[in-house]
């Protein structure tokens, strides 16, 4: 793997068991029924740099998410992060090592502060659990100066959670992933639960953090603004697999798969013009995926071929593309 890449996945999967209870099972006679939150994804990540994931609601991006920062058992694929292949590490030295590494920030920051705690001990567990201070002085100083990094003021340490705004929290949950000094960011739609004016002030400071800190992002978002605002690359997510991986640039002038067309035309256009289809239809069951490309009931594209044959990433100019049409030249 290059030295330049900070993470590399491949092929992952995560399936769930849905089924209902054994008895209800053997009494309805239905087999286990199993959901392919994510269906065999690829992609990799640069130093430095913001890749982010994209799609409808229920699409897998989170499920992505989780299961880069070792909170799911996957199930087939690898995750390797700077050469350590995670669905293979049982040393517990090791993975220490990585979760110092490797931060995530949660969608809600109303629910991923503990509300008992004073903002100081928040930001200050990973100081603790990996032994980062000399001693609590020196253990209150890293808190002082992560507190100031985000914004937020060292006498701000001594209050709890609900004595601030979403925003103001959100920067708590940032100071709290920056504190074990990590390399890489995972950010699950940091954002979303936030006001739109909020909403700039976060990514405008993620942006500054990345630059000071040299940072690495992998971001969720189901917003195309937000995407557009922070991004390096994009991978478009449709039930589970990965359509389109292209540079931020091109994903808006140039977009290739026909997700990715019909995914922007829902974009507001204030002069009422618009030469896109319109987005139709719901995203298919994930529990009983449709056969061959998954996207091909809502395609305007597809042929006979889309709906039994799947279709691979293939490098398209800057971009790589999961399309037969755009192969074909149907496109």
């Amino acid at each position: 793997m290059p030295d330049d890449i900070i993470l590399d996945v491949k092929g992952l999967k995560m399936y769930f068991d849905v089924s209902a209870p054994l008895i209800s099972r053997m009494i309805r006679r239905t087999s286990k029924q199993m959901l392919k939150a994510v269906d065999g994804l690829n992609f990799s990540i640069r130093r430095g740099e913001t890749f982010s994931l994209v799609g409808e609601s229920g699409c897998g991006k989170s499920t992505v998410a989780r299961a880069v920062a070792g909170l799911y058992t996957i199930t087939d694929g690898d995750i390797v992060v700077e050469g350590e292949n995670l669905s293979k590490i049982r040393d517990k030295t090791k993975i220490a090592a990585i979760s110092k590494r490797v931060q995530m920030i949660f969608q809600s920051p109303y629910a991923s502060l503990d509300p008992r705690w004073r903002v100081r001990d928040i930001i200050a567990e990973p100081i603790r659990a990996f032994h980062l201070a000399k001693d609590k002085a020196d253990e209150r100083q890293q808190v002082d100066t992560l507190l100031r990094q985000v914004g937020l003021s060292p006498s701000d340490g001594e209050k709890y959670p609900h004595e601030f705004s979403g925003g103001q929290r959100q920067r708590i949950s940032i100071a709290r992933a920056l504190s074990s000094r990590p390399e890489f960011l995972i950010c699950d739609e940091p954002t979303s639960a936030l006001d739109v004016s909020v909403q700039a002030q976060i990514l405008n400071l993620m942006t500054e953090l990345q630059d000071d800190l040299g940072l690495t992002y992998l971001f969720i978002s189901h917003d195309l603004a937000v995407i557009d605002h922070i991004s390096d690359w994009i991978g478009v997510m449709y039930l589970g697999r990965i359509c389109e991986i292209t540079p931020q640039p091109e994903l808006f002038k140039n977009p290739l798969h026909p997700y990715t067309r019909l995914l922007l035309a829902t974009i507001p256009d204030l002069s009422g013009e618009t030469t896109h289809v319109p987005l139709e239809g719901e995203v298919p069951n994930p529990i009983n995926p449709p056969t061959g490309c998954t996207f091909h009931p809502r395609c305007p594209y597809a042929n006979e071929r889309c709906k039994r044959e799947r279709p691979e990433l293939r490098r398209i100019g800057p971009s790589e593309v999961a399309c037969h049409a755009i192969e074909e030249g149907r496109i």
